[in-house]
């Protein structure tokens, strides 16, 4: 492939809902360009964009990949990100690299949670929009439904451009509302064919485009209100730039297994998506903190940004980049601005799909992709050492369901650990922990199809069989009465022995986790052995005598003992202590304590009930709500740990894929008699 300046550079994301038809509209999109000899499909796992392995088993897109093609003089770098959930670190990745969001929608099931969720994304990251209606030759599709949602949910800005000519309840032609022309697909041919008789609706059509374009300036608002008509000139023109500015959706339709309506949008993405020179600029910022302008000017100093990382089994890792300003070349000095290393450029790469080829630079506005870069992760700027800028990074939602990762043949932990390390390199969003605690590795991820993978990609890439348990909490003891007792060590074995004799008061303490006092009078304890004596008493808290856990909230206070001149020595005053606190704690009224952690909880309004429903459910208190964005609420509660495990799955069930939290540590309440027995009893076992 030639290179391209960026002002003949298109970067479009596709994005929306699972089953929507992403990866076989890039296919199309391939096909009709001539990237691509033939038209492969997601059942066969014969598709340019899903050729990993777990795309194939799945049949579904489960990470991001990058397919470019040319179009009328144009390079179009298509990003296919995947639209399940569990897998949304890959539309991040996709929003870093892009300047526009091609977002596709089922004709028959219409606007999802996916829809809003990639309107939502290209609005915060000022990504221009496109939405394309696909699968329109399936019998159950309705385009005018769709279109009435997409208005109903986006308001007026939502601008038909392409619309189907029905009849029958099928599509007979595709008419372009801005050309006045209608285009019919038979036998994989297009040909324009006269404007067919829409009625009423056709005019509703262009009422829908002057409203859209009414929203893109105050002087078009008022020429639309006073009941001026707008020349074709003006409605042109005010399509144009108001997609490019956002305040303008194009729709555009058809069907991508059959390739109608392709061409059409490949020519309306030409000529509305913004180019790379358009959109790509960047404000980074200088090693003092200072904002800098990045223009996208291939005669410019190299900045770029790494939005992907691959572990490729022939190449090794593999950095996805997206140049704004410079070309890289393979003599192109590098340095990483989060690790201050010098990166070495050995070779570059075009990527298209798995495909791999050889390629002189990746000039500014324009993707590709450098192996073997050392220190480089998913994120980092890398950019010219005469130049240092830091660019902005990606902001993955932060992963909320945690299970224990444990291997099925023992002794296998460290293969586990340095696989893990190899995938969390491909998918940052992917988090392990090892708990000091619980002796547990534990794995977080976005939902359980995401922690499968991992278990899949275990298995099938480094030959490791491992499995998911529910973690272990982390529970605590502590004590709610006063006691005083003595504790004494006295051993005779001939020659010196051992004595040490203490008597120490435990009792609740709130200001902290321990606290070590002393009140000897008379030098019953010398003073040289206290240290001795607060050793003993913190080893024997590390474990209760309820259930083991480590014992918090106490304070000990050695007020009297006894020693012998000969036998007592710092071991036995310590095994004095030791004593004394084992003898302490069972008379001391012991409680558990469990973890409890604050839930902020973003949901839709109508989903309020089963919600908080459910929080309750899990022994939680909603301390309040509060109005989120349009539409949302935000729950917050306090919820034990032990009852959250598997919340993300219940949020995501309940609200269709539109809710989402956050859950942290808070600090430790007292534990239910009944979880308190129930712990108790696990522990015997």
């Amino acid at each position: 492939m030639k290179h391209y300046e960026a002002s003949n550079i298109l970067n479009i994301a596709l994005a929306g809902h699972s089953g929507a038809g992403k990866t076989s509209l890039a296919e199309a999109m391939l096909y009709l360009s001539g990237a691509i000899e033939r038209i492969g499909k997601i059942a066969d796992g014969n598709t340019v964009c899903d050729f990993d392995s777990e795309d194939i088993r799945r049949k579904t897109s489960v990470s991001l990949s990058v397919a470019p093609t040319e179009w009328k003089n144009y390079k179009i770098n298509i990003i296919d990100t995947p639209g399940l959930f569990d897998f949304e670190g890959g539309i991040y990745e996709g929003i870093r690299a892009a300047d526009t969001l091609l977002i596709a929608i089922s004709g028959k099931d219409g606007v999802c949670a996916g829809t809003e969720k990639a309107v939502k994304l290209s609005e915060k990251y000022n990504l221009t929009k496109v939405f394309f209606v696909n699968g329109l030759c399936d019998e159950d599709a309705r385009f005018y439904r769709v279109f009435e949602q997409l208005k109903s949910a986006f308001g007026p800005s939502v601008c038909p451009v392409v619309v189907p000519f029905i009849q029958d309840g099928k599509a007979e032609c595709y008419v372009n509302i801005l050309e006045y022309k209608a285009y019919l697909y038979k036998n994989g041919k297009i040909t324009t064919v006269p404007m067919p008789n829409m009625g009423d609706r056709f005019e509703g059509l262009r009422t829908a485009v002057y409203e859209a374009v009414a929203e893109t300036s105050d002087e078009m608002f008022e020429k639309y209100f006073s009941g001026e008509a707008f020349t074709p000139e003006e409605v042109i023109v005010g399509v144009s730039k108001g997609v490019k500015n956002g305040t303008i959706i194009p729709v555009f339709c058809g069907d991508a297994q059959l390739t109608y309506g392709i061409e059409q949008l490949l020519n309306g993405l030409i000529w509305l998506a913004p180019n790379a020179m358009e959109k790509s600029a960047e404000i980074a910022v200088d090693t003092s903190g200072n904002p800098v302008n990045i223009e996208v000017n291939s005669n410019g100093t190299a900045n770029a940004i790494v939005f992907k990382t691959v572990s490729d089994a022939f190449v090794g890792k593999l950095s996805y980049i997206k140049v704004i300003s410079g070309k890289i070349s393979v003599d192109t000095p590098l340095i990483n601005m989060r690790t201050g290393a010098n990166e070495r450029v050995t070779k570059i790469l075009s990527i298209r799909g798995k495909k791999q080829e050889d390629c002189d630079y990746i000039s500014a506005g324009d993707i590709g992709a450098i192996p073997k870069l050392q220190t480089t992760s998913t994120g980092d700027t890398l950019c010219s050492p005469t130049r240092k800028v830091i660019l902005d990074g990606i902001d993955y939602p932060i992963p909320c369901m945690s299970m224990a990762i444990v291997p099925a043949v023992k002794g296998e932990e460290d293969k586990i650990s340095q696989a893990l390390s190899k995938i969390t390199e491909e998918d940052p969003t992917i988090k392990v922990d090892n708990n000091s605690e619980t002796h547990q590795m534990i794995i977080r991820g976005y939902g359980e199809q995401h922690l499968d993978v991992v278990i899949s990609k275990l298995k099938n890439r480094f030959n490791v069989d491992a499995k998911l348990e529910i973690p272990k909490i982390a529970y605590r003891e502590t004590i709610r009465k006063k006691v005083s007792v003595q504790g004494k060590h006295k051993k005779q074995t001939g020659g010196h022995g051992q004595f040490g004799d203490v008597w120490i008061e435990f009792e609740p303490y709130a200001d902290g986790e321990f606290e070590f006092a002393e009140r000897v009078v008379g030098g019953a304890v010398p003073k040289g052995y206290f240290p001795a004596v607060e050793k003993g008493i913190r080893e024997s808290i590390l474990k209760g005598s309820l259930a083991g856990y480590p014992v918090v909230n106490i304070k000990a206070t050695l007020y009297d003992g006894s020693y012998h001149p000969v036998d007592s020595s710092e071991m036995a005053f310590k095994m004095a202590a030791g004593i004394a606190c084992r003898t302490a704690l069972p008379m001391a009224k012991p409680v558990l304590l469990e973890p409890i952690g604050k839930l902020m909880c973003t949901i839709p309004d109508n989903n309020m009930g089963d919600i908080m429903g459910e929080i309750t459910k899990r022994r939680g208190k909603v301390l309040g709500m509060n109005s989120a964005e349009k539409g949302y609420q935000t729950i917050e509660a306090d919820v034990p740990m032990a009852e959250m495990h598997d919340f993300s799955t219940f949020v995501r069930q309940s609200t269709q894929g539109r809710g989402y939290y956050t859950f942290n540590f808070e600090r430790y309440e007292e534990a239910p008699q009944q979880i308190t027995d129930k712990v108790i009893a696990e522990a015997k076992q």
